[in-house]
């Protein structure tokens, strides 16, 4: 007898596209939920590792020429009131409220600094919010995912026990492919999470780090704003 059961599950297939096929209605959607939630999350880790290291060569390459000794007006009418990396965008909000400040007579409207100072955190806060999207939703992932495939499990064990019930069998071949596929959808949902919060963790990391660096080029600038200012 245990060797007709053997045989018998043996036979059966146990890839994941036959546990995939053979899983009820429930545990299929939620795997195609995990696995749809794995690939958005992967889409996004890529995309940011992408826009974090442009924006960091975009930063180094502003802070050079900004450091460069050349003057400020001469820097902002090469980037243009307009221009495409982050670091000079708030650069450019700086010098755009440093020339509206400036009165016809040559003298300049009082509070010019503070305006300047609220400009550029505008400009930094803008940036920040375009660094971060996306990263809720790898932290949704990485939280939810592991609940969600145990959800999957729950269910599909539940049906294998009906399914034992029914046929009134605890043989291997008859319990084997209803756990399999049950715990199919776990391996999904930590598949999903754990990619998800080590990368969430990664790139909040570097986010911080980036918008960190334009906050202290801010306070450099506005530095050389109010001494200017004082002279």
């Amino acid at each position: 007898m245990e060797t007709e059961t053997l045989a018998m599950a043996q036979e059966i297939d146990f890839s994941m596209l036959a546990l995939f096929m053979r899983a009820t209605l429930t545990v299929k959607i939620v795997m195609l939920m995990l696995i749809a939630a794995s690939f958005w999350s992967w889409a996004i880790i890529i995309q940011k590792h992408k826009t974090y290291r442009r924006a960091r060569r975009e930063a180094d390459v502003f802070d050079h020429a900004f450091w460069s000794g050349e003057p400020l007006d001469e820097l902002f009418d090469k980037i243009g009131p307009e221009p495409k990396g982050a670091s000079q965008r708030i650069f450019a909000a700086g010098m755009i409220e440093w020339k509206r400040s400036h009165r016809q007579d040559g003298g300049m409207i009082a509070g010019a600094a503070t305006r300047i100072d609220r400009n550029m955190d505008v400009a930094i806060s803008k940036e920040g919010e375009a660094l971060t999207s996306g990263l809720p939703f790898l932290a949704t992932v990485g939280s939810t995912a592991p609940f969600v495939g145990l959800f999957g499990t729950v269910w599909g064990i539940m049906n294998a026990f009906i399914e034992i019930a029914q046929q009134q069998s605890t043989n291997l071949a008859v319990v084997a492919p209803g756990i399999a596929e049950a715990l199919f959808a776990t391996a999904l949902g930590l598949l999903a999470a754990i990619p998800a919060v080590v990368a969430y963790n990664k790139l909040s990391s570097d986010s911080d780090r980036i918008i960190g660096g334009y906050e202290a080029f801010a306070d450099e600038f506005s530095t050389i704003i109010s001494r200017q200012l004082d002279a």
